[in-house]
């Protein structure tokens, strides 16, 4: 018997912030999970930052948040498309980007 040597790539977890004191319910949209506003939702601390936490493989990876049922980059952000952390999509709007090594 032969014995094959598989790779897996390991997961590790990565928190997504969100500061949105305001807001009365945020999600988190992505790639890691077909971009559906609802699949995961934030939970928001005493100081108003909203936090999850997702188990990701190593990757590139583009997500929006969702403050009340309004897509974003993040809240207040005037989309500007010199910004660092974000990518343009196919809609003309940008995505934040997230790399995970």
């Amino acid at each position: 018997m032969e014995a094959t040597s598989q790779r897996t790539e390991q997961k590790q977890p990565v928190v997504f912030e969100c500061c949105a004191p305001e807001a009365k319910s945020v999600y988190l949209a992505g790639m890691f999970n077909d971009w559906n506003p609802e699949a995961t939702p934030m939970t928001k601390s005493e100081q108003g930052t909203w936090r999850v936490s997702l188990d990701l493989t190593p990757g590139h990876y583009e997500y929006k948040f969702v403050v009340d049922e309004q897509w974003c980059c993040e809240p207040r952000c005037e989309g500007d498309r010199s910004c660092p952390k974000c990518v343009t999509n196919p809609y003309g709007t940008m995505n934040r980007v997230l790399k995970v090594q």
